[in-house]
């Protein structure tokens, strides 16, 4: 091998027995700068007949192949000239294939490993196509070359499941299931119906639907009804989070309320304006002890004292406030016979956000209290859902539900590409 084949072959990366490199320059190619990789492929022996011998050769063909490249305002392209042949042996004309293009193609197998990678990446298609040079087109046809089977077999289901749902194609609810701990996706269905839920799952066998432990869920209206259908050994475990989030919204709302009440330019509206913040502070937080002047208020307080004296406008209000903290508390510390006496309590003393939200924790206490003991809970979950929501905010949207489904797999780093174009993709 020639020093200048050697040198070319080491800067591609290319190791081909069938390709010898005899130049590298800078030309120009259908109007655009270009490196220009010149390589010839020649064959020794026939194909067909494996004859070493009583061949001859019959001119050549030139095809240009688009090969990665570390600076996309020069793009590399590999030039090969394929002699070809013709055997007198089996009487049939044959060319040279390398194994730097599939046959039929014309563009290399390392751009395309690249597009792959840039697909796992937060990149859209325009920018993975102008930095390969390719179209637009041949990105999103290698992303239909990549199987997005989320479930391979119903033969068995993860002990902790959680359920969600996020906002995808045409501003629609899809179902989100998720291995509570492993972390790993289970499935993603086109809508959040019940019926197209039940039917899912229903897929898998009774012994294996047994097997399910716990179902991690926000306060969902049918997703209990779903899981004592479906998984009759599992038990409700509600987000803790999304109930503190019910809690202190129901604070929130009445709050602003009494603020409605009050004239703009009173000391207690400014209170509960101004320093909102505090209120959505655990108590124990606040500093209690080290004043500091407030230019509205023109009276020298402490964070806690803010809270305390803001209270004092509305008893109603002290009282959610009070229960607000004291559940968030009670969550914390998992105690469960606190939370049980709180839901218990007269709710007659508490706005009334805060007694749908009772009524509501009562409804579901059971699974209130899972909560609250338990470890499980939907916060891995949350994380997946901003994911998707960062790849369609990248994509400006998806109008298919294929498509984005298979740009999340990618991104889960779990992928299969198509031995044929002709496999459909099942979801």
């Amino acid at each position: 091998m020639n020093p200048t084949a050697n040198y070319i072959e080491n800067l591609l990366n290319v190791k081909d027995p069938c390709l010898n490199f005899v130049d590298c320059s800078q030309t120009t190619y259908k109007g655009r700068k270009v490196i220009m990789c010149t390589a010839i492929a020649e064959l020794d022996t026939c194909p067909n007949c494996k004859s070493a011998d009583d061949y001859i050769y019959n001119g050549f063909k030139v095809v240009h192949i688009p090969y990665i490249s570390a600076d996309e305002s020069n793009p590399v392209i590999i030039k090969v000239k394929k002699h070809g042949i013709f055997c007198k042996n089996c009487e049939l004309y044959s060319y040279p294939s390398t194994q730097i293009v599939d046959k039929y193609c014309h563009i290399s197998n390392a751009v395309k490993r690249k597009i792959i990678v840039g697909l796992t990446k937060d990149h859209s298609m325009t920018s993975i196509a102008e930095e390969n040079g390719v179209s637009v087109t041949t990105v999103q046809r290698y992303l239909d070359h990549c199987s997005a089977q989320f479930t391979p077999s119903f033969d068995s289901l993860p002990e902790h499941l959680a359920f969600d749902e996020f906002r995808g194609v045409g501003r629609k609810l899809h179902f989100i299931c998720q291995d509570g701990e492993k972390h790993t996706i289970v499935a993603i269905l086109e809508n959040r119906f019940k019926n197209t839920i039940i039917k899912y799952f229903l897929q898998f066998p009774e012994i294996v639907r047994k097997t399910v432990r716990t179902v991690s869920m926000d306060l969902n209206c049918y997703y209990g009804d779903i899981v004592r259908q479906i998984f009759p050994n599992a038990e409700l475990v509600i987000d803790r989070f999304h109930m503190v989030q019910m809690v202190n919204r129901s604070f929130i709302g009445f709050r602003v309320q009494v603020m409605k009440q009050l004239d703009k330019k009173s000391r207690e509206y400014k209170l509960l304006k101004r320093y909102w913040k505090l209120y959505m502070k655990k108590y124990k937080d606040l500093e209690g002890s080290k004043q500091f002047y407030d230019r509205c208020l023109k009276v020298p307080y402490t964070p806690a004292q803010i809270v305390d004296e803001g209270l004092k406008c509305n008893e109603t209000l002290k009282n959610t406030y009070d229960f607000m903290q004291d559940f968030v508390y009670a969550l914390a510390d998992k105690d469960t016979k606190k939370i049980n006496d709180l839901l218990d309590s007269n709710i007659g003393q508490y706005c009334e956000q805060l007694k749908t939200t009772i009524r509501t924790f009562r409804k579901n206490r059971r699974a209130v209290i899972n909560g609250a003991k338990m470890s499980y809970s939907n916060g891995c979950l949350e994380g997946v859902n901003r994911k998707i929501k960062q790849i369609e905010r990248t994509a400006y949207g998806y109008s298919n539900f294929t498509h984005l489904l298979k740009r999340i797999r990618l991104e889960q780093n779990i992928i299969c590409f198509k031995k044929s174009t002709k496999q459909t993709c099942s979801v």
